[in-house]
């Protein structure tokens, strides 16, 4: 999709989403965009950065901001959204069609008072980190219920929720630290050296709200590591449990096995022809058990 109709003061803005083959053709024939340009913009794997072409004066900015793959269970990805300033135009490409990147837009449409296109585009980035906060907030508080099921009985279930949780922090992770690295460079960069006073220092906070946000991951990623350490320890120290129950049982069970056995043989044994055999059998089972009982329970405390 293409909306052409939104003009600031200083530049029109042309908003895209998830484009056709077609619709490239169009901003090939209408803006003059290259080949090369529309293939980095639609790209739904590239990574966070800045690229100026001296020829064309062209400038792109790629970030990731997170994409949502299943909101109950907590299991978001990060996907490229893309700048380009290009003949005093200004192009956006949600190529994945982020529902939460379509609200940020239009809220900037209507809301933002910028004269130009830099400004709009580090207003936008900015709105764009602040947007994993509240995905974060939503893996705390799913976080600290996992947390509390460590004292009761956790389920496979909840292994799982917990898995989906660290490869959605594993994904923020990674983007957020690429996109710190991009907002560090940004400055140095023709986008930065060009511009005035205000433009870096907007660059400034989007660099600062990344590098908050960044600690916000990295402090949740360390506390779901070590709830999983924690569950992975659980669990294990309950199978060690139910084993050492197992084993126990197998053993005591073994005695019996054993002495009836005997008398399952045909062979001449003692007291084969006394009626009460079977209770001095079971009477010195009972004594070999509680005996090896003992036995175990000395060595475990050993």
């Amino acid at each position: 999709m293409i909306e052409t109709n939104k003009t600031f003061h200083d530049f029109k803005w042309i908003e895209t989403q998830k484009l056709t083959e077609t619709e490239m053709d169009q901003l090939a024939t209408d803006y003059g965009l290259t080949d090369e340009m529309l293939t980095y913009v639609t790209d739904r794997d590239e990574s966070p950065h800045f690229v100026y072409d001296d020829d064309d004066s062209n400038e792109l900015i790629t970030v990731h901001v997170p994409r949502v793959l299943d909101d109950n269970k907590l299991r978001y990805i990060t996907q490229p959204v893309s700048f380009l300033i290009h003949s005093g135009n200004l192009f956006t490409f949600n190529q994945s069609d982020i529902p939460e990147v379509n609200v940020l837009f239009d809220q900037m449409g209507q809301n933002s008072n910028s004269k130009r296109a830099d400004l709009f585009i580090l207003e936008s980035l900015f709105a764009m980190m602040d947007s994993y906060i509240p995905v974060i907030r939503l893996i705390t508080r799913k976080r600290n219920q996992l947390d509390k099921v460590l004292n009761k009985n956790a389920k496979n279930r909840d292994l799982i929720a917990l898995s989906y949780l660290r490869q959605t922090l594993t994904f923020f992770s990674s983007a957020v630290q690429l996109n710190l690295d991009l907002f560090k460079h940004l400055a140095s960069t023709h986008f930065g050296q060009s511009g005035d006073e205000e433009r870096l220092d907007r660059i400034e906070d989007v660099r600062i709200e990344a590098e908050q946000v960044q600690r916000m991951i990295e402090i949740e990623t360390e506390v779901v590591e070590r709830i999983s350490d924690t569950f992975n320890s659980v669990v294990n120290n309950n199978l060690n449990d139910t084993m050492e129950v197992l084993t126990i049982w197998s053993l005591t069970m073994a005695i019996p096995t054993i002495l009836t056995g005997f008398y399952g043989m045909n062979v001449h044994l003692p007291f084969e022809k006394w009626a009460n055999a079977w209770v001095f059998i079971v009477i010195l089972s009972i004594v070999f058990i509680v005996w090896l009982l003992l036995i175990l329970k000395m060595h475990r405390t050993k």
